[in-house]
């Protein structure tokens, strides 16, 4: 295609190369393929289940890695707006009816005053209503009060991100979710000086009001858990948007100008790849709860991350004997049922390879990031599950899987993927530097294959959206995966506003 002058500023703006252009295009007439799967992942097949002995031995294995002085990072992609969270009362702010109608408004304002906004909604509707909430509903002004939570004249919740809003109650205040991430990793990712590592990733829009609450309330929680907290931002990068594409896989045009997109959660890759640390733990900025039930988030985040440090110290002692010649043919057996019984990754040819050839194999395979995913019995969310799949080499390993990566219209996938035992509520640690302490490119283990195509709009015109492989799906592919059971207690996602209502936010 042709670009223009204006189109060629647009690109080197964004330091996105025509190349990288024509790629995307191409994936909009190809689309992507479905993986092929051996398996759901379960506690019989790929998922570690580890008694109360196995998890106080983690724990420790954990403590100790903390005392001999690595870098240790909580990553926390906040960049999301909560536009979603109030969707049913957008909905209801534009209907014909004027009363709570609809399950979902009934409760809202059934239990208003439960949420940890509620005085400041008060508040809020005071300045403009001339009367509190409660006033307010005797009197029927049931859209005012929601205007006055989504709008900017008000709160402006339906604007401002996830990471700055109210979620829960104490004795005498109130936290975010940005608060609630700063105590949990006070708890488990300080580092043997007393410091807590965080990063939060955060839209251009928002970064100033998560740098005011971070300067507002640092010291507040650094007195209370006797740490000192290094707090970073950054943003998804111009050059990981995407070019949204026509009906016809032509780059869509809005008012002459290329449209482009952003590219997903699986854009963060850059972001993390851009960070020096040992070990890296990631999860999603909703998914909090108060203190009172924080022991099991705790304890769990403790236990994946002693698994995965125990079987980065075995990996490592193995690369260094590979590199060394350092085995025998039944050290490398050895390796083998390591790698397909611990790591969970196998391959049909690999038993009948020459001592030489198994050798690299184990290197190749050994010498990769490593993550180690809390996963939780499935309970019906919507989301990505495990599974043993196909990988582009024809090895098997273990994969976080969304159903757009599934196959649907076979009825054994279709089944495999619905009758999943377990789930991915987005529970991470990482490894990301090799045997000699250099930092692996992450960029470079990313699966290109695994994107995904949505149909979207814009000013009244249909288009086409790419998105990049998902930051724990296909961004992360080719890493070595174990998957460890969690209780369900440590997953707690805020979907919805009304989610706030539920007894984990509530305590």
């Amino acid at each position: 295609m042709q670009f223009t002058q204006e189109d060629k500023e647009l690109l080197a703006s964004k330091h996105i190369t025509e190349e990288k252009i024509a790629e995307q295009l191409k994936n909009f007439e190809t689309g992507f393929p479905y993986l092929k799967l051996e398996a759901a992942a379960s506690v019989a097949k790929g998922i570690l289940a580890p008694d109360d002995n196995a998890v106080a031995v983690y724990e420790r294995c954990w403590e100790n890695y903390k005392s001999e002085g690595k870098h240790i990072l909580k990553f926390v992609p906040a960049s999301g707006a909560a536009s979603r969270m109030f969707k049913d009362l957008f909905a209801f702010v534009d209907a014909e009816y004027d009363v709570p109608t609809t399950a979902f408004e009934k409760k809202f304002f059934d239990e208003i005053r439960n949420f940890a906004f509620y005085n400041l909604l008060d508040e809020a509707c005071r300045r403009n209503e001339g009367e509190g909430v409660e006033a307010c509903v005797a009197a029927g002004k049931y859209k005012a009060v929601v205007r006055n939570l989504l709008l900017a004249s008000g709160l402006n919740y339906g604007s401002l991100p996830k990471g700055l809003l109210k979620f829960h109650s104490y004795e005498g205040f109130v936290r975010t979710p940005l608060e609630e991430h700063l105590v949990e990793g006070a708890l488990y990712a300080k580092g043997s000086t007393g410091k807590v590592n965080v990063h939060f990733t955060v839209s251009t829009e928002h970064k100033d009001l998560f740098a005011a609450l971070v300067a507002e309330k640092k010291a507040e929680y650094e007195t209370k858990y006797s740490t000192e907290y290094d707090i970073t931002f950054s943003e998804q990068k111009p050059s990981t948007d995407t070019i949204a594409a026509d009906m016809d896989n032509n780059p869509f045009r809005d008012n002459g100008k290329l449209l482009f997109r952003p590219g997903g959660h699986g854009a963060l890759i850059e972001n993390l790849n851009d960070l020096d640390y040992d070990v890296i733990f990631i999860k999603n900025i909703d998914n909090v709860v108060p203190d009172s039930l924080k022991a099991d988030t705790v304890k769990y985040k403790q236990v994946i991350a002693g698994v995965l440090v125990s079987l980065q110290e075995k990996v490592f002692s193995y690369l260094r004997r590979l590199e060394n010649k350092d085995y025998t043919s039944d050290d490398l057996k050895n390796m083998l049922s390591f790698l397909e019984n611990e790591l969970f990754c196998h391959s049909d040819e690999a038993a009948g390879y020459d001592d030489e050839a198994l050798a690299a194999y184990l290197f190749r395979k050994f010498n990769r990031p490593m993550r180690v995913c809390g996963m939780v019995k499935n309970v019906g969310e919507p989301g990505g599950g495990p599974f043993l799949a196909y990988n582009q080499d024809g090895t098997v390993s273990l994969q976080i899987l969304e159903s757009s990566q599934v196959d649907m219209k076979d009825p054994a996938k279709k089944e495999m993927f619905e009758k999943g035992t377990h789930f991915n509520p987005v529970d991470l640690v990482c490894a990301v530097k090799n045997y000699k302490g250099e930092k692996f490119d992450l960029t470079k283990y990313v699966d290109k294959n695994t994107g995904f195509i949505s149909y979207k709009s814009k000013s009244g015109k249909d288009l086409k959206a790419l998105e990049l492989p998902g930051l724990w799906n296909g961004a992360m592919s080719d890493w070595n995966t174990v998957f460890v059971e969690v209780p369900l207690s440590t997953f707690n996602p805020v979907k919805t506003v009304n989610d706030l209502l539920r007894p984990q936010h509530q305590k």
